[in-house]
């Protein structure tokens, strides 16, 4: 778990962020900070087309850097995923997208750290074989933890998930498919080059475990979002 002291206050152009002091205490849910669109690229708004002269300023988003008027670019709002201390000026776009965003971190964030109860097979755990573990995500955001009555399984780092898939009833009775869980691709920790793949699924009637996979689909989402910025 990440403390305090794993972390350093840093300063930019955007403004302070508190962050990992080394790659290893980073959450994978963070977005790297991006670089600015440099002033003498930038002559007009990048939404509205407005030209910047001496009354008309740039201002950088600090979410996607590029560079807008002060009307395409006028709200300041908290940006977890890029650890700013304070709220952050950002355009209109990103203000939406962020907005969603931190719905994950003040409520389905917490979810998934409380954790829940499920039914855990695939993997480690011999074929057609299900045991219940409780099912969390560390608290500083970086592993999949699983408590059984046996002991526990080996944690899941979210870095190296690669894929989440919702899992489905497929009675015929019901008019439409249910979730009942969640399928886990990831890499195994002593080889990057080999899968694993594990099944969690709801316990009947449980609305924790219910609550849990809707978080957990909503911070997949996230993952692959962090990971593809990386690459770009």
């Amino acid at each position: 778990m990440a403390t305090n002291a794993d972390k350093k206050l840093v300063r930019s152009k955007s403004g302070l962020r508190i962050v990992a002091t080394s790659e290893d205490g980073r959450s994978p849910f963070e977005l790297y900070e991006p670089p600015w669109v440099p002033d003498k690229e930038c002559h007009e708004c990048m939404k509205c087309s407005a030209r910047f002269d001496f009354m008309k300023r740039r201002h950088h988003c600090r979410r996607c850097g590029k560079c807008f008027c002060d009307k395409c670019c006028t709200i300041k709002i908290a940006l977890p995923r890029m650890c700013f201390v304070d709220p952050v000026r950002v355009c209109d776009t990103c203000a939406a997208v962020t907005r969603k965003e931190n719905e994950f971190f003040d409520k389905h964030l917490k979810t998934l750290t409380n954790g829940a109860d499920f039914f855990l097979s695939g993997s480690t755990i011999e074929e057609n074989n299900e045991e219940l573990f409780f099912c969390k995500i560390s608290q500083d955001q970086r592993t999949l933890q699983f408590e059984g009555e046996h002991g526990k399984h080996e944690p899941v780092e979210l870095s190296k998930v690669d894929s989440v898939q919702i899992l489905t009833s497929s009675a015929d009775d019901q008019a439409s498919p249910i979730a009942i869980g969640l399928s886990i691709k990831y890499k195994d920790r002593q080889s990057d080059q080999q899968f694993l793949r594990m099944s969690i699924t709801n316990l009947p009637n449980k609305k924790a475990s219910q609550l849990w996979t809707a978080a957990m689909q909503k911070g997949a989402r996230m993952l692959y979002e962090s990971k593809s910025s990386e690459t770009t």
